[in-house]
């Protein structure tokens, strides 16, 4: 009798130890699932912030009033660029030009031509860099040619949205130099509604993400591409 008392007794033990864990496993399970919830709804919120804040420095980004440095880059991506880069040369924003990018095919004289500079001015003070084919690329020529003439700030002419990422890459391969922005608008975002126009909208979502990702590989320098046609010894493999 006692026998069976003793052995009622350690099964009803057994069952109510095994109910125990199912529910602490499954309090678990929730909590985890609960605060990952949490986590993700931060970092989407984060990004999105991130975004706004983006959005809203493009919108709002101005040459300066007064231009001058001692060189002046330009990154190839449209003749507007070229054109404005030329004419601070011109000016006297700069004593000499790079500009940046430029595919083998194109003659300094068809650049020439198609910014409608004096032939001297394109003889004495501009430098065509053919070896770029990306915005790491664009960094490394002009940090090369920069290094090789000696100066110590540079005008970067490139078009607004573009001009995070550029300055980001161009600070990562030459801190010591001072790169002052001359943003190239294609449009004006700020007075436009951007937001609601779809093409607007998808080349700023779209840089938004090449800027986060330009970010996380100069933070932990992986993923770098050397962004050159040719690669020359000394080159950083990235």
């Amino acid at each position: 009798m006692e026998m069976t008392t003793r052995k009622t007794v350690s099964s009803q033990t057994l069952q109510e130890g095994s109910c125990g864990v199912r529910p602490v496993r499954r309090s678990l399970f929730r909590r985890l699932l609960r605060w990952g919830g949490f986590g993700f709804i931060f970092l989407v919120a984060i990004v999105f912030g991130g975004f706004l804040h983006f959005a809203d420095s493009i919108t709002t980004l101005k040459p300066p009033p007064e231009p001058k440095a001692d060189a002046i880059v330009v990154l190839t991506g449209g003749y507007q660029r070229i054109d404005q880069a030329v004419e601070l040369l011109r000016t006297g924003a700069g004593n000499r030009l790079l500009i940046s990018g430029v595919h083998p095919t194109t003659t300094p004289s068809q650049i020439r031509k198609l910014t409608q500079s004096p032939v001297s001015l394109f003889n004495c003070c501009v430098d065509i860099g053919y070896d770029a084919i990306d915005t790491i690329g664009n960094a490394r020529e002009a940090a090369k040619w920069i290094h090789a003439k000696g100066y110590k700030s540079i005008l970067v002419v490139t078009n607004n949205y573009h001009m995070p990422r550029s300055l980001a890459e161009l600070k990562y391969v030459d801190p010591a130099t001072d790169f002052i922005p001359y943003p190239v608008v294609n449009s004006d975002l700020k007075t436009k509604n951007w937001f609601t126009d779809p093409n607007a909208l998808r080349t700023m979502v779209s840089e938004y993400a090449k800027v986060l990702l330009a970010g996380a590989r100069n933070l932990t320098g992986l993923g770098r591409p050397l962004g050159l046609r040719s690669r020359e010894p000394g080159d950083d493999p990235g």
